[in-house]
């Protein structure tokens, strides 16, 4: 019996806007050859990379997501701020969208999206994230991911969003109707969470959630637990 494949450490960032009855998420789809969720509308993330656990910025996490983080949902020294860095980085890759502001930002690449940001002044910005939820995939899949979905609300980015090669029809969907695109069922689930958290106020104030929600599966059947601020 093969072992199943060990899951690698991702990140998504969901934006969110309080604007109309709803409120609004920024989401894009999948292309159709994508190995992971084709055509599947997601939020904006990726894997960790090697560069995300060497920057250096002046806005780090808020002591809460720290403090959330230190349970399961991180499990190593430093890991819980290299993974707000590679949602901001893919986000900013996938989107256009800077969770960022002015400022000067030493890069730890000669090259790539670190090296781009410190060229044009940018540095980015995690004071505000918060740790919503976080998902591993099955241990059937193909390609396996522990990814962590930090929450940040709108006014934090800097930019015009726009589609990539990675990220198709990227744009503001009022949450009721993002709800009815295709998607998988985390991210549906995740969503639900976010939609939550917005309608009671608590992004706009910079309040933790109460809990972050945990899926996970236990062969192909879909486990969902509400985890409090230390993995309990």
């Amino acid at each position: 019996m093969s072992k199943p494949i060990r899951p690698r450490h991702a990140a998504s960032l969901i934006l969110l806007k309080a604007e109309g009855p709803d409120g609004m998420v920024l989401m894009g789809q999948r292309p159709s050859a994508s190995a992971f969720i084709p055509d599947a509308f997601v939020f904006p993330g990726g894997k960790l990379d090697p560069a995300d656990r060497l920057v250096k910025s002046s806005f780090p996490l808020p002591s809460t997501t720290l403090q959330t983080m230190r349970g399961p949902a991180s499990g190593q020294d430093g890991l819980s701020q290299s993974l707000a860095y590679a949602s901001i980085r893919e986000t900013y890759e996938e989107t256009g969208l800077l969770v960022g502001r002015q400022g000067a930002f030493a890069s730890p690449e000669e090259s790539g999206t670190w090296h781009e940001l410190a060229q044009q002044g940018l540095t980015p910005d995690s004071s505000e994230l918060q740790l919503l939820a976080r998902a591993i995939t099955p241990s059937v899949s193909p390609v396996r991911y522990h990814a962590r979905f930090f929450v940040v609300p709108a006014r934090k980015t800097v930019g015009e969003p726009k589609s990539s090669d990675e990220l198709l029809d990227v744009d503001w969907y009022p949450i009721r109707e993002a709800l009815k695109l295709p998607m998988i069922d985390v991210t549906e689930t995740i969503l639900e969470s976010a939609w939550a958290h917005l309608r009671c106020g608590a992004l706009e104030r910079g309040e933790a959630p109460h809990a972050t929600t945990f899926v996970r599966y236990r062969g192909t059947q879909r486990m969902v637990r509400q985890e409090g601020p230390n993995g309990d």
